[in-house]
């Protein structure tokens, strides 16, 4: 274990000095008629094969925080249950959501917050920055439960040359908060609309939002220039300006515009449904992020996994870049006081399906 332990650390170190698009991920979010909130998300990347599994989490379980440097860091207790889909290995669960309906997920947030060096007098209240997720999953059944935890707690970076995170935290009611650690400081931010990408910070990114103001949905009217009258050449012409490459600021327009026009859907399964349809756009070609003189990494996509959680009816969805079907967990029909521990990979083929059509 500590072998693999040490030679995690060094990966995770060097691919966080990939480029910027290595480590892209893309939120959104969606309330049906019927009241389900949903909160869906990507996650990218581009450097090499995340490894990434599932695991389902019973009550009771106990879990040690991984602290570098041969230090112990706090040991946590799940008092919910859960199912999660971790990187790397287990222990590093970036998106999942609990028996009580509250979802969380870490996204990257490359040059952005600061976290609290380790403390020493008290190494039992240190929790690594990856390990995040898992706790507050085990531990709280709402937001405000969140914003709590976090006062008697300290995140410390797993791995000091890495990325820093934040942190998207919905319950059941559809209430969801930001976390950005800034100079040592948990700053939380309401987040009503719904979106969250990478850096810069949240506030910078609803902010920018600004200088799309005349982006709006359908088409934009003729105009007449003295005597030419100029038309728009297809539908949708009034996105016309949409930033259309892969940063976080531009993919965080894209898809608070996306996200704000969709159709609002009669259920929580079709809102799903749908948002995985939204986030077909944010896809990520695995080319785009190598330069000519670079050798591409030997997987189908940056975008590695893409998950959707109805928070209101407790289903986790996911699909994978080597499985496009859909496959879900509905955590009203696991028995959370029985259940094992179990962690699996999401795709024990990576191939895409293909099935061919008979025709009589």
């Amino acid at each position: 274990m500590k072998r693999k332990f040490i030679a995690l650390l060094v990966a995770i170190a060097t691919v966080s000095f990939l480029p910027s698009g290595a480590d892209a991920c893309t939120g959104i979010s969606l309330t049906a008629k019927d009241g389900s909130h949903i909160v869906a998300r990507t996650i990218e990347w581009g450097g090499s094969f995340l490894n990434s599994q599932y695991v389902v989490v019973p009550r009771g379980y106990v879990q040690q925080s991984l602290i570098p440097g041969h230090k112990t860091g706090m040991t946590f207790t799940s008092r919910y249950g859960y199912v999660g889909f971790a990187v790397e290995q287990a222990e590093f669960v970036a998106e999942g959501l609990n028996e009580e309906g509250l979802a969380a997920g870490l996204f990257y947030f490359p040059g952005y917050g600061k976290y609290k060096e380790f403390d020493e007098a008290h190494p039992d209240r240190n929790i690594a920055d990856l390990q995040v997720v898992p706790w507050i999953l085990g531990s709280c059944k709402n937001v405000e439960e969140v914003k709590e935890a976090f006062r008697h707690v300290r995140v410390v970076s797993l791995v000091p040359e890495a990325s820093t995170v934040h942190w998207r935290f919905t319950d059941a009611t559809g209430h969801q908060i930001v976390l950005e650690i800034i100079d040592g400081k948990c700053v939380f931010y309401e987040n009503p609309l719904g979106v969250l990408t990478n850096s810069p910070d949240f506030n910078w990114q609803l902010t920018n939002l600004n200088n799309y103001v005349n982006l709006h949905p359908g088409n934009v009217a003729p105009q007449q220039l003295d005597s030419l009258t100029l038309r728009p050449f297809g539908a949708g012409s009034g996105l016309f300006g949409i930033p259309g490459d892969v940063t976080p600021p531009s993919r965080f327009v894209r898809a608070a515009f996306y996200q704000a026009t969709a159709p609002q859907q009669a259920t929580g399964l079709l809102s799903v449904l749908q948002s995985f349809q939204i986030l077909n756009n944010f896809d990520i070609p695995i080319g785009i992020e190598f330069g000519a003189d670079e050798t591409p990494t030997d997987i189908p996509s940056a975008t590695q996994w893409t998950a959707s959680s109805d928070v209101t009816n407790r289903i986790i969805y996911f699909r994978t870049m080597y499985n496009s079907t859909i496959r879900s967990f509905d955590l009203k029909e696991i028995d959370f006081a029985k259940v094992k521990y179990q962690a699996k990979v999401l795709d024990e083929v990576r191939q895409q399906p293909v099935v061919p059509m008979r025709v009589a």
